[in-house]
């Protein structure tokens, strides 16, 4: 039983991983104009294949394994498959931070893209994540009652997302030039960005796999948990700072991302079924898979146009719990 397990879990390693790479290959292929040659022996050819092809193709799959993982972390946590990294606000409270720096900077329609993207918008998301979550930790009294926890990250996800709102609402301009991020978009990663995402995925893993043996005892119930010796309140906090971690880098980089972190555990689950350990390292792979896999699918689906990323994992994420829900239902 364990080796037949332990076989399901490399093959799903094994075939993710070689996906992984095909799609990176055909991201450096896709254009504006569709599928164009790798290179035709030009600097210009060889520039726009290294200098953004590639690092966008390579940033989407790293921002959606941290999603993918956190998402992972997120179920562990709250012992619910429905649980998304998003729940402890990260995401509106990106987006109000993002808001705001615009207002404060004066941007115009536009102007959101190129190094004050890079800057601007990473920065702001990053620190509007981060203080989302820990408002919710103030408002949850620390990280001793999970229930607690996840009700104080649905208000201050409500909140931020009605502030966003608001400052969206005060300046009109604003949410033109937050459109990108607001949809979700792998346009404005570069180098930089996908060097940070890969720091970002290593730091969030090994924290992840060293918390792997708690996740399993507190799939037991927190009684079972306590009764083992499992320190609850640490293993919360580090579980809530991976989560918060990964979740910012990721929105911070490439915008609001819907279903990712969502979707990859669940298909994990049902192909292998796994510990924790293998669960959150399999996930990291499944989100990377589908995060890449949607982006190269935006930008061939209506070549020269490109549909927006967060929009087609909405639509693929949703459509496929929907087909979940109803194959348990049958």
């Amino acid at each position: 039983m364990l080796e037949a397990q332990a076989r399901r879990v490399r093959w799903f390693a094994i075939l993710a991983a070689g996906a992984s790479a095909l799609l990176l290959v055909l991201g450096a292929a896709v254009g504006s104009l569709g599928w164009e040659p790798l290179w035709d022996g030009s600097e210009a050819a060889r520039a726009i294949v290294w200098d953004i092809r590639v690092p966008r193709s390579l940033g989407a799959w790293l921002a959606g394994a941290l999603l993918g993982l956190a998402g992972a972390l997120a179920q562990g946590l709250f012992r619910n498959p429905l649980a998304d990294p998003y729940l402890m606000g990260s995401s509106t409270g990106a987006a109000f931070g993002v808001a705001l720096l615009l207002v404060a900077l004066g941007a115009a329609p536009g102007t959101a893209t190129g190094a004050f993207a890079q800057l601007g918008l990473t920065g702001a998301g990053f620190l509007g994540a981060m203080a989302a979550v820990l408002l919710t930790l103030v408002l949850a009294r620390g990280v001793q009652h999970t229930l607690r926890l996840l009700l104080a990250g649905v208000i201050v996800g409500v909140v931020f997302g009605a502030l966003a709102a608001l400052v969206m609402l005060w300046e009109p301009e604003v949410l033109r030039a937050m459109q990108a991020f607001l949809l979700g978009t792998t346009g404005l990663l570069g180098w930089t960005g996908a060097l940070l995402l890969a720091a970002m995925l290593v730091l969030v893993l090994v924290a992840a796999v060293a918390l792997s043996p708690a996740l399993d005892a507190l799939a037991l119930g927190e009684s079972a948990a306590a009764s083992l010796g499992l320190p609850l309140a640490s293993v919360r906090l580090g579980l809530v700072g991976a989560i918060a971690l990964a979740t910012g880098a990721a929105v911070a980089q490439v915008g609001l991302i819907a279903f990712a972190g969502l979707v990859a555990p669940h298909i994990v689950r049902s192909a292998v079924r796994p510990t924790h350990r293998a669960l959150l390292l399999l996930s990291t792979l499944a989100g990377g898979l589908l995060l890449l896999a949607a982006d190269v699918l935006s930008r061939w689906m209506l070549a020269p146009r490109e549909l927006p990323v967060g929009v087609l994992t909405a639509l693929l994420g949703g459509a496929y719990l929907l087909w979940l829900m109803h194959r348990r239902a049958a």
